[in-house]
């Protein structure tokens, strides 16, 4: 698949609230940073809100809603046009929807990329959640095995709510035994990553620890930079060498937060 060569911003965030997340500034650093792709999480707005906040014609937009209302959705909003979007993995799972969206991207010049936005479930030990949330994983595994297959450039990014390793959250030794840090979880990472996958948030920041992507709303948190790398983009063994750089916006203060998670940008040569 041909590539057309340019600089291509993509940022992933979880904006815990579309309507929230413009009330708090999400506009100004839509301003400021100029993304050429959006993919959003735990967007929890009807569709005819996100095209409010993402109109036609700057963005093209792929919204995944979810059954359950005010919760979770995804969504790319794109400034280049879309050739298809796939909703899904399974619809016939109601905690599954609003979690997994796709849009293939029409590069300048020609070739496409395909980008995902998903948004796994937290989950939390002893309770069902648990278990949906390792179905779905086992979606996500057979879904990016069918991605390399195709031979298809791509990236999947979003809320993983999982840390890989210890060096994903600031306080590790407190949380080994927590929902997002344990090995059963873990262990699917890395088994994507050693399928040919690639953590650009961790291979172009280094070993860590951190940076870090989401901090609670409570306490000091924030303040004292205790938080978790639980947010990804995660590139297909043909688009990993074209990553240029990752950041993370991290807010220059508690108040300026739009979310409690930070985008985490990437740039590709492609």
């Amino acid at each position: 698949m041909g590539l057309d060569v340019r600089v291509l911003t993509i940022a992933t965030i979880n904006v815990n609230g579309l309507r929230a997340a413009f009330r708090r500034g999400m506009d100004a650093w839509l301003e400021a940073r100029r993304p050429d792709v959006v993919l959003l999480q735990e967007v929890r707005a009807p569709q005819e809100t996100v095209g409010e906040f993402l109109p036609l014609p700057e963005w093209h937009v792929a919204h995944a809603e979810s059954e359950a209302r005010g919760r979770s959705g995804v969504a790319v909003a794109s400034r280049l046009p879309m050739s298809a979007v796939r909703i899904g993995l399974d619809q016939g799972v109601a905690s599954n929807t609003g979690r997994w969206v796709e849009a293939d991207l029409e590069l300048p010049g020609g070739g496409s990329l395909t980008v995902v936005s998903t948004y796994i479930h937290s989950g939390t030990l002893g309770t069902p959640s648990m278990d949906e949330k390792y179905m779905f994983l086992d979606l996500v595994t057979a879904r990016l095995a069918e991605l390399a297959a195709g031979g298809r450039q791509a990236v999947v990014a979003g809320d993983v709510n999982i840390a890989h390793r210890n060096e994903d959250l600031k306080n590790w030794k407190g949380n080994l035994k927590a929902a997002g840090c344990l090995p059963e979880e873990r262990a699917y990472l890395d088994r994507w990553f050693d399928t040919g996958w690639v953590d650009l948030g961790r291979r172009l920041a280094g070993d860590g620890p951190g940076p870090y992507t989401w901090w609670s709303w409570r306490g000091k948190a924030f303040d004292n930079d205790a938080g978790w790398r639980i947010d990804y983009q995660i590139a297909s063994p043909g688009l990993a060498p074209h990553a240029l750089q990752a950041e993370v916006d991290r807010a220059p203060s508690y108040a300026e937060r739009f979310s409690d998670h930070a985008p985490l940008v990437v740039t590709y040569d492609l």
